[in-house]
């Protein structure tokens, strides 16, 4: 059975309508991640891969009331869609808990080796060039500037605000996220990816001051 192409078609279908920060290419580079990450922990791929898959298959804009619902309504959609296929159903609530437990707005600590793999691949994808991207395309879609222009990295005391300007973003919660990995390997690879984001963000200083 090539449940990993079951998985594809059907996020494919989900993502119809999804913003371009959170679309296929989105999943599949966290599946990648997710894949390299559990081969180093010895974690279980078939609870991985489905929950990597699976994991945006509801999308809640980062704007939206109900953002910090969004884990655990697509796990529920996860798990109605892996009943319908057939898949082993003693795998279903460990898969759940891990798409669950992978939101940063949720705030949910993940108790499997598996759900630490996928919270760390999701986050892998939110930091160092493709983070940078990212960023600025979600600020986009919800119509954020890029910086305040009186005081665009808050030196002055500026309260930081990510709804409206995507540099706050970095500091409010992606420079962060390397001290919260949860797997040596995505803490190393963390690390390497914020210093991008920081030399980024230095080069930015250069060119607008």
């Amino acid at each position: 059975m090539n449940w990993e192409k079951q998985f594809q078609t059907f996020i494919s279908e989900q993502l119809a309508d999804a913003d371009q920060a959170h679309d296929l290419a989105h999943i599949q580079r966290v599946v990648a991640n997710a894949k390299r990450l559990a081969t180093t922990e010895a974690a279980d791929m078939d609870i991985v891969l489905p929950a990597a898959w699976l994991h945006d298959c509801v999308i809640v804009p980062k704007n939206s009331p109900l953002r910090k619902q969004a884990s655990t309504l697509a796990a529920e959609r996860a798990g109605q869609f892996l009943h319908e296929i057939g898949y082993d159903i003693d795998l279903i609530p460990p898969i759940q808990h891990a798409i669950v437990a992978h939101s940063f707005s949720a705030g949910i600590t993940p108790e499997t080796t598996e759900a630490k793999v996928v919270q760390d691949a999701d986050r892998l994808d939110s930091i160092g060039a493709i983070g940078i991207a990212r960023c600025i395309l979600t600020g986009v879609s919800f119509g954020a500037q890029l910086y305040e222009a009186s005081d665009p990295f808050a030196d002055n005391g500026r309260t930081r605000d990510d709804k409206t300007y995507s540099v706050d973003h970095f500091y409010i919660k992606l420079f962060k996220l390397a001290d919260m990995m949860q797997t040596d390997a995505g803490r190393a690879e963390a690390h390497k990816r914020t210093d991008y984001m920081k030399g980024y963000l230095a080069q930015l200083r250069q060119e607008i001051e």
